[in-house]
């Protein structure tokens, strides 16, 4: 793969090319990752960042370690990934966020069809490592896994793509430092308790719950975002026109989220 920088970079970008390396791998071929710190270099990150995209993959079965013959991968575990980073320059994180409001709770009823204890372990592992995170990084990186997880569950390859190009387009710089601002200790203790709910309704196999769960969650993160975007005055107005984001209004949000 091509060297590549960049600036900033953080362990969602970390995660998302090393997706790209991956899938790059012939179907039924095998991959050898370069050592860490080679790895490292190679995408523009730091050891920390990769490291923590690497244990998602691992998570995930997507990549293998062998003990003194070091980290394997190969293309035919790996989703299909498009390139759709250039999208995040003619959307806004509203506009993102009002696609998972539609799509993310029918992945979630999908879900609740199919569980399995497996797949019940996987998402409660997940949504554990989420509550632990230290740092808004950390949280993304899980956030991104424990809702990527929901999406295979549900088995539609067209919408498992489709979160793929959503996760792209949210590594946008601008964006996640906008995101971080929304972050407090009582919003993420709120959506540790709504990714409970979710996995509480799939385990019981109610459809109708955990769509209702997600869709639930979902809007309360839009609403946050319109709540930090309405209340952190000039500052956020600067990022606001970098991304030309425009504000939706609160109250027609907030009324349906109450629907």
């Amino acid at each position: 793969m091509p060297s590549h920088t960049k600036p900033a970079a953080n362990s969602g970008y970390a995660l998302e090319r090393l997706r790209v390396l991956l899938g790059s791998v012939p179907s039924g071929g095998e991959l050898r990752l370069p050592p860490e710190r080679e790895l490292a270099a190679e995408i523009g990150v730091g050891r920390r960042a990769l490291r923590r995209a690497l244990e998602v993959l691992e998570d995930e079965g997507l990549i293998w370690r062998q003990q003194g013959k070091g980290t394997f991968g190969g293309s035919q575990q790996i989703s299909s990934t498009l390139r759709v980073n250039s999208l995040a320059e003619f959307t806004n994180p509203i506009e993102v966020m009002e696609v998972r409001i539609e799509i993310e709770p029918v992945l979630a009823r999908m879900a609740a069809t199919k569980a399995t204890p497996a797949l019940i372990q996987q998402l409660e592992k997940l949504a554990a490592k989420a509550k632990d995170s230290t740092d808004t990084d950390s949280w993304e990186l899980w956030d991104g896994a424990f809702h990527r997880k929901i999406a295979e569950a549900a088995g539609n390859q067209l919408f498992i793509l489709f979160m793929g190009m959503i996760d792209q387009i949210r590594q946008n710089e601008a964006w996640r430092h906008f995101r971080e601002r929304t972050r407090s200790a009582g919003r993420t203790t709120l959506s540790v308790e709504q990714h409970n709910a979710v996995i509480d309704a799939i385990r019981h196999f109610h459809p109708a719950a955990a769509e209702s769960a997600m869709r639930e969650h979902l809007i309360s993160l839009r609403n946050a975002l319109i709540e930090a975007m309405q209340t952190a005055g000039s500052p956020t107005a600067g990022l606001e026109a970098s991304i030309g984001l425009q504000i939706p209004n609160q109250k027609s949000s907030i009324t349906e989220g109450n629907k």
